[in-house]
């Protein structure tokens, strides 16, 4: 008596298929997948659940208009060309996290409510879920204007954070605790104050940027690289430190730690300081540098040479700096000039 075949199974010339059959447009649409000929083997019943669950690669539809094919036409057109090269790179780590993610993913798989997760997720550093909302509404508008694809854009009408409050300049006692953070924060705290750049440059920083008195700074934003003055404190402070890589925070021999890294490390130290600590950023630090920096008399012409920030930001925080200090430098040099202009 010959046995009874699997559901779904048909015999042709000898040869054993999976038979698919469905309804598309109104008429009845049929397909053979070839199965292995033995029914009663291993290699046969994993072919065929997998062909009939439609998780074997046979059946599977091949996946168009992926995240990689997006973003390859993306980064070959003339708009991304003639983005400024700080932009660019501002750019390149959202599309960077989007590839290392979804590459192989179709794009109008995503949904909104993935992306207001992303959003959630990251909600401790607003400009920073921002921007990926930002740029994964403008590959999806790239997407449908441009390459013509037929999707939803699922980023659209996303309410962002916008911008924040200024970040506030660390105050004394919060500097002074620098003492009980761990290495990596201090070092990162040390570097910020010390060179006046972002966090993001400042953690990046190798050892061959020092050089006695002077040190070479990169703002990543501006991609633009300078040399400056390097203050004796902060010379003290490399000095004290381990050479343990190419790096002033070091992941391994050739590789730095990166921001994200430093920044859980410092959050995990800053709730040992209490709640009046929880306003406090890194990036309040570069702040900081600036006030000390008007408080010691510097002109906006000095500090921006030290930061590279905008003449717009200095006069903000200049205006924070401490009276008492800026008065007696004022009062001090009319002394010294008898009040002559």
């Amino acid at each position: 008596m010959r046995k009874a075949l699997p559901p779904y199974v048909a015999v042709k010339s000898g040869r054993v298929y999976f038979r698919k059959v469905w309804t598309e447009d109104g008429k009845r649409r049929e397909r053979f997948v070839r199965l292995p000929d033995d029914i009663d083997s291993e290699a046969f019943a994993t072919e065929y659940w997998a062909v009939r669950s439609g998780t074997s690669v046979k059946v599977k539809p091949k996946v168009t208009q992926t995240w990689h094919d997006l973003i390859t036409a993306y980064r070959s057109s003339a708009k991304y060309r003639k983005l400024a090269a700080g932009t660019r790179k501002e750019y390149d780590r959202v599309i960077e996290r989007i590839l290392d993610k979804n590459a192989d993913k179709a794009v109008k798989a995503m949904t909104r409510k993935a992306l207001l997760d992303v959003h959630a997720k990251y909600a401790e550093t607003p400009r920073k879920a921002d921007w990926y909302i930002q740029v994964v509404r403008l590959l999806l508008n790239f997407a449908i204007r441009k390459l013509g694809w037929k999707i939803e854009n699922p980023a659209a009408g996303i309410d962002l954070y916008g911008k924040q409050r200024e970040f506030e300049p660390w105050p004394a006692w919060m500097v002074k605790k620098l003492d009980t953070a761990p290495e990596r924060v201090r070092s990162a705290a040390e570097l910020i104050l010390g060179t006046g750049q972002r966090p993001s440059a400042a953690i990046l920083m190798r050892r061959d940027q020092f050089s006695g008195e002077w040190m070479t700074v990169v703002d990543d934003k501006g991609d633009e690289a300078y040399e400056v003055y390097c203050p004796a404190p902060l010379r003290a402070y490399l000095d004290s430190l381990p050479v343990t890589g190419a790096y002033i925070l070091p992941k391994n021999l050739t590789q730095p730690l990166g921001y994200d890294s430093v920044e859980k490390a410092f959050r995990a130290w800053r709730e040992t300081l209490g709640e009046r600590a929880s306003s406090y950023s890194l990036h309040g630090l570069r702040k900081l540098a600036i006030v000390r920096l008007a408080e010691a008399g510097c002109s906006d012409a000095q500090i921006q040479a030290i930061t590279n920030q905008s003449p717009e930001m200095i006069a903000y925080y200049r205006r924070r700096a401490n009276r008492k200090v800026l008065s007696k430098a004022a009062h001090a040099l009319s002394e010294r000039t008898g009040g002559e202009q």
